[in-house]
């Protein structure tokens, strides 16, 4: 993703205030420049970076911002930079991994508005939006809801409904998802490819619905999780390949699935004899088995071989740095 300074929206692609419910230029003044650094050692320094930049949107009075976790996954350093150029240094609070979010404080007062959270459950396909990224209009889109539905993702993820919008803002990661009210609905987490009708290949983003943080944020502030078990995970990469299998596209690091002598290659036939054939279900089937840590039978194949492997789940978050004390 590009930094800030970089790039512009088009004017043709920018948000008209004019035809809008709401001041915009106050909303878009709630989303700020979000920078982190992560340690060399960090879980996810190889996958994500160490160096890594997008957006957050403040959404309380007291400088709470929320972003896309992967963002501020393992920090050690955040900093925000308002629409006036204020840089302030901000503490990271959770990264929640079942939605995605993050949330980080920021630890001198911002001076900027708060963007509300709205209701992403109003949401239909065809709806104005903008993607408000920081640095105001011109960094922002106007853009129109495609798809509310249930998204799976290679790295061990699955939310139900993720909002899908288009055109495709260019520096998704964090960006404020503006409903027709002029509050946040949601939060930019990809930039995807679908094939539309006649096969012409549409960049699509996706962004975290609102309504999965609300019944979480107090358990997120109070104790930097959710106080439901953990999931289980495996650490693997995996994707949906051809005839309905599920196949591993790579390995986290030294996590369960390497441990446990998978590759990439290997094709998943089922979870403690469950025939999956779509990430979903097989999400769904190995989180059905219990909490963290618990044992998962695989049906695997590898070169033409089919054998039964079984893999001692973890928690995600003790493989990751936790937040540094203030």
């Amino acid at each position: 993703m590009q930094s800030p300074d970089e790039w512009e929206i088009p004017p043709e692609y920018q948000p008209d205030p004019r035809t809008l419910d709401y001041d915009l230029k106050n909303a878009l003044a709630a989303v700020v420049s979000l920078r982190a650094r992560v340690p060399d050692d960090a879980f996810t320094a190889e996958t994500l970076g160490t160096e890594r930049a997008g957006q957050g949107v403040v959404i309380r009075d007291d400088g709470l911002v929320v972003t896309i976790g992967y963002l501020i996954a393992e920090a050690e350093e955040v900093w925000l930079t308002t629409n006036k150029g204020r840089v302030v240094q901000a503490h990271v609070l959770a990264y929640d991994y079942e939605s995605g979010f993050g949330l980080v404080q920021a630890l001198e007062p911002l001076g900027v508005p708060v963007l509300t959270l709205g209701d992403s459950r109003r949401l239909q396909p065809g709806d104005q939006v903008v993607v408000g990224g920081s640095g105001g209009q011109s960094h922002s889109l106007a853009a129109q809801v495609v798809a509310c539905q249930e998204f799976a993702g290679y790295w061990e993820y699955l939310i139900d409904p993720a909002i899908f919008t288009a055109p495709a803002h260019p520096n998704w990661g964090g960006t404020a998802l503006i409903g027709p009210r002029g509050d946040l609905i949601g939060i930019g987490s990809l930039q995807l490819q679908h094939q539309a009708s006649g096969g012409t290949v549409v960049p699509l983003n996706m962004s975290v619905p609102v309504d999965l943080l609300k019944p979480i944020l107090d358990e997120l502030l109070t104790h930097g999780r959710t106080r439901n078990q953990p999931r289980p995970w495996l650490g693997f990469y995996v994707a949906e390949a051809e005839d309905d299998q599920i196949m591993i596209i790579g390995l986290a690091g030294d996590a369960p699935a390497q441990r446990a002598g998978l590759r990439a290659g290997d094709q998943i036939h089922a979870v403690a004899g469950q025939p999956v054939t779509s990430l979903a279900e097989f999400y769904r089937a190995i989180w059905a088995l219990g909490a963290a840590g618990v044992d998962v039978p695989l049906t695997l194949e590898r070169e033409g071989d089919r054998f039964d492997v079984t893999v001692r789940s973890a928690d995600r978050g003790r493989f990751m740095k936790g937040p540094r004390l203030q």
